[in-house]
Order: C-alpha cells, then sequence, then structure tokens
C-alpha cells in the first residue's frame, strides 16, 4: 500500500493533491524550492480544509488530522521514506528533467514516480530516469479537491504492477479514472486545449469580444465557464504549452498557437495567477482587456 507520498511543487496542483491524499490518510512530504511558496501552500490547504468543514463536507477532527500529515520540505532527501514522489512542477519538460535528476538518488529502490504532466510524453519523462518500469502519468484536474478525474498514462515502459497500484491509489483518493495512451495533449488536452486556442483566434480575429466569446460558450453550448475565462483560469503560459506540445508531437498545422495567445504571455499576462490575462482582476469584478 502506498501510505508515504512526497509531492515536488507546491503550487495549485500540487497543494491541490496534497490536500486530497491527506484527507486519504496519506502522509504527505511536500517539497518546493522556495520556503515562502511552501507556507502559501499550507495556508490554502487550510483555508480550503476550513471551507469543507463549514459546509458540512468534512468532520472537523477529520481536517485537522489531514493538516497534520502535511510535512513541507525544501530538502529532496526527504523523500527517502517515500513510497511514491508525485512531480507536479510547471509545464516544462527541461524543469521536470531537472527534478527527476535530482530526485532519483534520494529515492528507495521500490519508490514509485509519477508526473501530473498535462501533455509531455510519459515515456520521454521515465527515460530521465533509472526506473521507467516504476514510471507513470497522473494527471490531476485543476482544482483537485473538487475534480473527480484523473488521467492515468502509461509509457512505453510502465509495469502492470505499477499501473494498477496507482489505479488502486486513485480510486482511495476518491477519483474516476481515465485511462489515457501516451500521446501528446492525451485524452482532455487534445480535446480542450485546441478549442480554448481557437476562442483566442476568434477574439484574434475580431470574430467576437472578450464578452461574447465567453458567453456563447456557456450560454450556447452550457459550458460552466467561458473560454477564455478558462485559459485564465488553467493559466495562457500552461495552455500556450500544451499547445506546442500537440504541434511539435503530432506535426500538424490545426495545432499552431494563436499569435495573440503567444503575445499576452511574452507581456506577462497569464491569467488569474498574474492578475491580468484575457481579463483583469485588479478590480472586484473581472474586466475584459480587449
Amino acid at each position: 500500500m502506498i501510505q508515504n507520498i512526497g509531492i515536488v511543487g507546491s503550487g495549485q496542483m500540487g497543494a491541490g493533491i496534497a490536500h486530497v491524499a491527506a484527507l486519504a490518510d496519506r502522509n504527505i512530504i511536500l517539497l518546493d524550492v522556495n520556503q515562502a511558496a511552501l507556507n502559501k501552500a499550507l495556508e490554502v490547504i487550510e483555508r480550503n480544509i476550513k471551507r469543507q468543514v463549514s459546509r458540512g463536507k468534512l468532520e472537523d477532527d477529520a481536517g485537522e488530522r489531514a493538516l497534520k500529515r502535511i510535512t513541507i520540505t525544501t530538502d529532496y532527501s526527504d523523500f527517502n521514506v517515500a513510497d511514491l514522489v508525485i512531480e507536479a512542477a510547471t509545464e516544462n519538460e527541461a524543469t521536470k528533467r531537472k527534478i527527476f535528476e535530482t530526485l532519483v538518488p534520494n529515492l528507495s529502490k521500490e519508490a514509485l514516480i509519477a508526473s501530473n504532466t498535462s501533455s509531455i510524453s510519459i515515456t520521454r519523462l521515465a527515460a530521465t530516469t533509472d526506473r521507467p518500469g516504476k514510471f507513470i502519468g497522473m494527471h490531476f484536474f485543476n482544482p483537485v479537491p473538487i475534480m473527480q478525474l484523473v488521467e492515468l498514462i502509461r509509457g512505453i515502459a510502465t509495469e502492470d504492477a505499477t499501473f494498477i497500484e496507482i489505479k488502486n491509489l486513485s480510486l482511495e483518493l476518491g477519483k474516476i479514472v481515465a485511462e489515457a495512451q501516451d500521446y501528446p495533449g492525451f485524452i482532455v488536452n487534445r480535446i480542450l486545449v485546441p478549442m480554448l486556442n481557437e476562442a483566442v483566434y476568434a477574439l484574434y480575429e475580431g470574430v467576437g469580444t472578450v464578452e461574447s466569446i465567453d458567453n456563447g460558450l456557456r450560454l450556447g453550448a452550457n459550458h460552466p465557464m467561458g473560454p477564455l475565462q478558462l485559459i485564465d483560469f488553467i493559466g495562457l503560459d500552461t495552455c500556450l504549452s500544451v499547445m506546442q506540445v500537440l504541434q511539435e508531437g503530432l506535426g500538424d498545422p490545426k495545432y499552431r498557437p494563436c499569435p495573440l495567445l503567444i503575445k499576452y504571455v511574452e507581456a506577462g499576462w497569464l491569467g488569474r495567477k498574474s492578475g491580468r490575462g484575457f481579463y483583469d482582476y485588479s478590480t472586484d469584478e473581472p474586466v475584459p482587456t480587449r
């Protein structure tokens, strides 16, 4: 049984995974290179757990026990007790490769590794480690405590035992599993992100305003969030990275990132996390930037 789980990266995804796994009675070692980011992650997890308690979705003592199971660290050697380490860093292959190079020498021989990548080849990432058979893609969705799905992606070398163990863990975390093949974007982002990119093209070409595009999809297709709102929520840099992976991996010009998406990322307009994207979040009500 996987009891001790290490997580690399304390951003939205890492903190969310820690939250869910701690509530499932796992011991969590949450690592980041930035101590301030770790402190912020703990505050976010505590706030979200208290919200669950206040809404009657969680017993108060269960929330307190979960928080006590989370240890924060900046030292990879603390992963020597981990049964599984989940990498939840930024969607950049070079960054992930560097993490795995640092991680592997600090693991026991039996430890499994999972990547929360949303698009990058699991086979290629696994090959940077000493245990491709014990490596798997475990793609959670944001916000992790709310979203039910986890995509599990086997690399070409992933062993059956690894897949079964991670699938069982996912179910114990209360998730529904979608098994995906190791192709660029997997299932969800292969379908979703090109649609979001097309919404940016519609804005770029003047087909509609930010407001009309988002209202069109919310009210005309019954989507809970407009596509430009959703890009802001996911992060424009993440969406751009996925489009670049799709374009490079599949070689089809239909996956070309919209120039406006590239321009926004170059400007540092990354969405909610930067305070500005297709909407400006500096006021109480977000205001379209175009």
